[in-house]
């Protein structure tokens, strides 16, 4: 139990414990922001293209470009 009790104490006690929590914390939401933003795409892969969309994950239109 002291190591479990050593633990959070270095993760809510230290400035590298708290840095770790809110990097781990952003990498976390990005990870889940990423596959939602996948499955959201698969889901509604029919919707027509106009002059105001914009696709902050989409490559293609890159290359079509060049």
């Amino acid at each position: 139990m002291e190591q479990v009790s050593g633990f959070f104490d270095w993760l809510f006690g230290t400035r590298p414990g708290v840095l770790s929590l809110v990097v781990g914390g952003i990498v976390l939401f990005l990870l889940i922001s990423l596959v939602l933003e996948r499955r959201t795409r698969a889901l509604y892969k029919n919707h027509e293209r106009s002059d105001d969309d914009w696709d902050f994950f989409d490559q293609d239109d890159d290359d079509a470009e060049k």
